[in-house]
């Protein structure tokens, strides 16, 4: 077995926030079938130090962006890992990246280029007996660990992963001393990006691959719309940059064997799990479509969309049962939605297990994302036949067979793909969804299709694997 260091701000199930930490959380099962030992690199925030068993110290650094931070490997949640113990940056209470007031820590660049920093440590000299050839580093909080790797003269190779292209993981011109970072590197085909360090910027340039999650999303981030930006520094970087699609834990999301829904086996059972989730969300009986939102609640996932275009659904027998917290404006209007309509329910927590009883139960589930990197949550809902209705976008159009009229002859439809991704766009989606829902044949083979789609990691993580090899010393 060949190593390999991922470096993430998260992961499942240790720390979560979105789908980047189901990602890390998954990756090193799935690359450990194509020959390599993953190990991963996480903060040491407090739910990360109570529930991972730690062991002595390999590696030290006694002024580490304002005190000192060991790292200490230990195992958690069926994860080797290394954890990165400095609590001057990572010991305080709030979520990882924000305050409880929701404002982010001002000193995140210090914080993930603490991260970053100890990432090349171990890579130039290792922890204990322990070598990566290669770091795989995760989103804008490990961007600036390939800068760090030319700088310590270590020879590990580097994959650059864009979860999301939205966050650049920006710090003022005037801290980028402060941030070990080279002078010659503040330019405009380095990491500087309008007169600020960019993280994300760094980790597109200085790493030997670039990748994102989904095919789609790897076209759609080169061009001006999608790009952030950046569109052009990829461009630059077309030869080394690829679209490897995101899988999800199969055995996780496995209906037959889910500990947080009664077992079933096949569509059929989900007449007593819609049951059940209507009476936890106080819905009554509705001879239409019960369908759910799991999501962050962001301007991203256009629930501002879904808002305008629901009397579609509700007025034609529809029900909505929701999921998330985000934006308090977002929730505000949500909460009045529900407010006014018996059909809408809305719940504004996050709750793991309930998100799994509502893939269980639900008939389909409403993602009008204006962008969409790869998305997980329709691949949960494949998984459990809940139709999903998604928007043309990103990892969304990679994942779900549209209920094209060509696709329901063929007998391959897996979902609904609205185009354009407005109010209008969404409406026509949602009457589509009522349309094929009252035909009980197609409906149900849809879902059929839906539970065999192939949702695992087997065909990424070879992908990734190929892309290590290349990039490691000798290679």
């Amino acid at each position: 077995m060949r190593p390999v260091l991922s470096v993430t701000s998260e992961c499942a199930p240790l720390v979560k926030t979105g789908g980047l930490a189901d990602v890390a959380g998954a990756l090193p099962a799935a690359v450990s079938l194509a020959g390599w030992e993953m190990r991963t690199l996480l903060p040491g925030y407090p739910q990360v130090m109570d529930r991972v068993k730690l062991k002595q110290p390999l590696l030290s650094e006694t002024d580490l962006f304002g005190g000192t931070g060991v790292i200490r490997p230990g195992t958690g949640g069926g994860l080797d890992v290394l954890v990165l113990d400095a609590p001057h940056l990572f010991d305080r209470s709030g979520a990882p990246y924000l305050d409880a007031e929701g404002e982010d820590w001002p000193d995140n660049p210090e914080r993930f280029a603490a991260l970053s920093w100890m990432a090349a440590r171990i890579a130039a000299e290792g922890a204990g007996s322990w070598r990566p050839e290669t770091l795989h580093c995760h989103d804008w909080q490990a961007g600036f660990a390939p800068v760090y790797l030319q700088a310590l003269g270590a020879s590990a190779g580097s994959v650059f992963t864009i979860h999301n292209m939205a966050f650049h993981g920006l710090a003022p011109a005037t801290r980028r001393a402060a941030l070990r970072l080279p002078a010659e590197g503040f330019t405009q085909d380095g990491f500087e990006f309008w007169n600020q360090v960019s993280s994300l910027k760094a980790g597109i340039t200085w790493s030997n691959k670039v990748t994102t999650v989904s095919p789609t999303y790897a076209r759609e981030l080169m061009r001006t719309e999608f790009g952030m930006g950046l569109d052009g520094v990829l461009r630059n970087r077309s030869d080394d940059f690829v679209g490897i699609l995101n899988g999800i834990d199969t055995v996780a999301w496995d209906p037959s064997t889910d500990p947080h829904i009664q077992t079933y086996k096949s569509p059929k059972g989900k007449a007593r799990m819609k049951k059940e989730l209507r009476k936890e969300f106080g819905l009554g009986d509705s001879a239409g479509p019960l369908c759910i939102v799991v999501s962050r609640l962001s301007d991203q996932k256009g629930l501002d969309l879904l808002v305008d275009a629901l009397p579609v659904l509700v007025d034609r027998g529809g029900q909505l049962a929701l999921l998330g917290t985000g934006d308090r404006r977002i929730e505000a209007r949500l909460r009045a939605v529900a407010a006014a309509h018996p059909s809408v329910s809305v719940h504004i927590e996050y709750d793991e297990a309930k998100s799994h009883r509502m893939m269980a139960g639900a008939d389909a589930i409403l993602i009008p994302s204006r962008f969409e990197p790869c998305g997980l949550t329709q691949l949960y809902a494949l998984r459990y036949g809940t139709v999903p209705v998604v928007a043309y976008t990103g990892g969304l159009v990679d994942t779900v067979i549209n209920a094209s009229p060509a696709a329901i002859r063929s007998g391959v439809a897996t979902g609904i793909q609205f185009h354009p991704v407005t109010v209008d766009g969404l409406a026509r989606g949602l009457f589509q969804l009522l349309e094929l829902y009252s035909d009980k044949k197609v409906w149900s083979r849809m879902q059929t299709n839906a539970m065999r789609s192939e949702v695992g990691w087997s065909a990424s993580a070879v992908q990734y694997a190929e892309l290590y090899d290349q990039v490691a010393p000798g290679s």
